[in-house]
């Protein structure tokens, strides 16, 4: 790279290596990410293969189905998405409050264990609502309050130990945007209480929880993109690809990004949590304000790769995260345009956006590692996992879009899917295969980071 390619990306995306206080703390949130995944991933399999032609009938038991869903669903998606921002959150924390940050990872860290025991201390009665699937258990309830409970507390102390924007350049760019998503969490905390209080007590069981967790749950995903952008400008710099975006015009995205939030408390005071009109504008929130940042970014960030397609070497396990982040973001982002009714075109919709954000922490996991104090993530495993794994869960979400074209409805398994015609069982076909292939990706991704963060021998 030549020094004026040095200078131009010296102006762009990325942060400086923090002091020790905030390397252990999100090394700390980081292991608990990585906990849930491998929480998470050990239900998967079952999950997948209850769902699949010619499997479903050696695994047919819908009641473990849910079970096993509820418990991967809120590892892989609640737990690893909240833990990994406490970890791009305490890399860009001040030094202050360290006692509240860990007692809210020791909180945190509770909660998950007892959520994750919670199936087999006695009968779950799983409810798939929507954001938070839940187990009907005293004991799940108490993990999910404690996780909550630490969750909250890292919201709090990142509202006043987030390092400031003192003027326009990139890196304080990026802490702007994660602060953005500090301010949609505490929104998104505020959201929840609110629904506590206002639900209409005649509400029982899923449409409980539904209403329960809907607005928080929406609002919840605007921080997740905000995140995902951060990890999007800084992979790409990192990577060697120079954006044609200035600080400023970033964080200005970042503001526009975070406008739809500021429509929340007007929703709330003007319908009912338990009618039908709060739900329906939360989706529209959701629908047309999810895009208002990520689609100049994204189109910016994928106008970068193109331009310089070849990576710097040493980053190119970042950059291969990085396309495959953007392109499942987008498949995911475009088939929630196609959504007709309650079938699995909704999951294939959720599971784009879901895995987008996943490889973007993916990504800036292998990035952070050495900043935290561990090796780099290298080899031939690191760097075919992005492409393995993101190309088994594009094989699974058009699968899902497909059969879901063809009727197929979601939260089903087994015989209750109906699979008749063979455009449906070719479409779930697609999605079993894509699931499995993505089963391996993410079990490398554990594996190489693993080898990374375990001591080493003398």
């Amino acid at each position: 790279m030549i020094p004026n390619e040095f200078a131009m990306l010296s102006k762009q995306f990325t942060l400086p290596v923090p002091d020790k206080n905030a390397q252990r703390m999100a090394a700390g949130w980081l292991f608990l990410g990585l906990s849930a995944l491998v929480i998470g991933g050990l239900f998967t399999i079952l999950i997948v293969l209850s769902r699949t032609p010619f499997f479903q009938e050696i695994i047919p038991w819908v009641d473990f189905f849910r079970t096993a869903l509820v418990v991967h669903v809120d590892m892989t998606v609640l737990v690893w998405f909240l833990a990994f921002s406490g970890v791009l959150w305490s890399y860009n924390s001040a030094d202050k409050c360290l006692r509240c940050g860990w007692l809210a990872l020791l909180l945190a860290s509770a909660g998950t264990v007892i959520i994750t025991i919670s199936p087999f201390t006695g009968e779950s009665h799983p409810l798939m609502s929507n954001y938070v699937p839940v187990l009907q258990s005293e004991v799940f309830f108490t993990g999910l309050g404690l996780f909550g409970l630490g969750f909250g507390m890292l919201v709090l102390r990142m509202l006043i130990t987030t390092l400031a924007v003192r003027n326009n350049s990139g890196g304080d760019v990026l802490r702007f945007g994660m602060f953005v998503a500090v301010v949609a969490s505490f929104f998104a905390i505020g959201a929840l209480l609110l629904s506590y209080l206002d639900i209409d007590p005649g509400f029982k069981g899923e449409a409980y929880y539904d209403r329960l967790f809907w607005g928080s749950g929406h609002i919840l995903q605007f921080s997740h993109t905000q995140l995902m952008l951060v990890a999007w400008l800084w992979l790409a710099t990192v990577s060697g690809a120079y954006l044609r975006l200035t600080p400023r015009v970033v964080l200005i995205l970042f503001v526009l990004g975070l406008s739809p939030v500021a429509m929340v408390p007007i929703i709330y005071l003007a319908f009912d949590v338990s009618s039908g009109d709060h739900m329906f504008w939360f989706m529209q929130l959701m629908k047309y304000g999810g895009a208002l940042a990520a689609v100049p970014i994204g189109l910016a960030t994928s106008l970068a790769i193109i331009e310089r397609w070849k990576a710097i070497p040493e980053f190119d396990i970042e950059r291969s995260a990085l396309i495959f982040s953007i392109l499942l973001f987008g498949v995911g982002g475009t088939i929630g345009f196609m959504i007709s009714g309650s079938d699995v075109r909704v999951t294939a919709h959720y599971h784009g956006s879901i895995v987008g954000v996943t490889l973007a922490f993916m990504g800036m996991t292998y990035h952070l590692l050495p900043h935290l104090g561990f090796r780099k993530v290298t080899g031939r495993a690191a760097k075919w996992q992005p492409g393995i794994y993101g190309t088994g869960q594009l094989m699974h979400i058009i699968g899902l879009a497909w059969s879901g074209g063809y009727g197929v409805q979601r939260k089903t398994a087994g015989a209750e899917q109906g699979l008749e015609k063979f455009e449906q069982i070719a479409g779930m076909g697609l999605m079993g295969l894509g699931g499995l292939i993505s089963i391996i990706g993410g079990v490398i991704f554990l594996v190489v980071v693993y080898k990374a963060i375990r001591p080493e021998k003398n």
